[in-house]
């Protein structure tokens, strides 16, 4: 079977790992999370980035630094994972889901501005597939209504939009680091703060709601409670094994894109007679190879594509449900305008197993396959 995805080991992480238990120190806030938030800083330009437990912890890392309340409105797509939207909705937020464009996936920005109520206070655009968002116009809109922009960075670790970073426009960028990511500690993430004014509070609320950052710095004499927060920090041995994958960050990023370029060029024929549509890269974005996926004509020929490809000892999923229609999503949000193609697009697109480690071999019997499976 050629699974959908394996996680990353490189062999670099273990001797990162050593030096940890050697060290005795395993909590959060250790040397190898300083290594990792300076390394950050330094690869991605960004000014502040600190590390936590998961994508998701960073997201409501975010939606607390911004002072999100009950009754505020946050802009997004439906077309996201659970942790997008939960993050705001557990500090009370009303959820407000807009279409998606279907070339890439992503928020359609021509519609953000007829969500805008009174009540919005941040535009959440997500980077599908490490495929930059219309940031120019999201960041525009933004500033017009004095709006905070959190970009959903998890799959887009060093993918850029017009040179800049994904995660490093908006005035904070949340990035993954799961077993799933192109680069992983089995479960991590980070926020990186590009606003300054929010550093600060950022630490705090890393810290439980503590100065204790300013008390380790010397600042102050003692640490107290002086904010609310929660546990934010990322383990050491997670620190640690991330740190060996930062370290060769654009051999990892360059290998993935070899792969999806194989893949691309193989299934370019069955594009070209109109079988199924391949992904669209805009020309002001740098992807990262988080994903490949193609697009069949509809629901019934993706699942038939999935059982066959199963068949034929291939893992292959689709993605998100879309939020709005979601139990939880009804509860908790609403969505603004026509669900025009987001429902239509989620229920076509079907990913292909997309790791470091796959061989070219393995994406030949893949792309041989799908074609089997048209010529039938």
């Amino acid at each position: 079977m050629i699974p959908f995805n394996l996680p990353l080991v490189e062999g670099g992480e273990q001797k990162y790992l050593r030096k940890v238990l050697k060290n005795k120190k395993l909590s959060g806030d250790g040397l190898f999370s300083q290594k990792c938030g300076l390394l950050l800083e330094k690869k991605l330009n960004c000014k502040k980035a600190m590390l936590t437990p998961s994508g998701t912890a960073a997201l409501e890392m975010a939606a607390i630094l911004i002072d999100i309340q009950k009754g505020d409105e946050v802009i997004m797509p439906s077309y996201t994972f659970t942790s997008t939207a939960n993050a705001f909705a557990l500090q009370g937020a009303k959820i407000v889901f807009i279409d998606i464009r279907p070339d890439t996936m992503n928020i359609d920005e021509g519609l953000i501005e007829k969500a805008i109520t009174k009540k919005t206070k941040a535009i959440v655009p997500v980077h599908y597939g490490g495929v930059a968002c219309e940031m120019k116009k999201i960041l525009k809109i933004a500033k017009k209504y004095h709006l905070f922009v959190i970009e959903d960075a998890a799959q887009g670790i060093l993918a850029k939009y017009e040179n800049k970073y994904l995660g490093t426009i908006g005035d904070i960028g949340c990035l993954s680091f799961h077993e799933t990511k192109n680069i992983t500690c089995g479960e991590g993430g980070a926020i990186m703060i590009n606003n300054p004014k929010l550093i600060e509070r950022a630490e705090i609320i890393q810290e439980k709601g503590t100065n204790r950052k300013k008390f380790f710095q010397g600042k102050i004499d003692k640490y107290t409670w002086v904010d609310i927060g929660s546990s934010y920090l990322l383990s050491e041995l997670n620190a640690a094994y991330l740190f060996g994958q930062l370290k060769i960050a654009k051999k990892i990023t360059n290998k993935r894109l070899k792969n999806w370029c194989l893949y691309f060029k193989r299934l370019k024929s069955l594009s070209q007679k109109g079988l199924l549509e391949l992904p669209l890269i805009p020309a002001d974005c740098q992807h990262n190879g988080h994903i490949f996926f193609v697009k069949t004509k509809n629901l019934l020929e993706r699942s038939r594509l999935i059982d066959y490809l199963k068949k034929n000892n291939i893992m292959a999923i689709f993605h998100y449900i879309p939020l709005h229609s979601s139990l939880a999503g009804k509860k908790f949000g609403r969505f603004a305008g026509k669900d025009v193609w987001t429902t239509k697009e989620s229920q076509r697109i079907l990913r292909l197993p997309m790791y470091y480690h796959l061989k070219e071999n393995d994406i030949k019997k893949i792309t041989k396959a799908i074609e089997r499976f048209y010529q039938k």
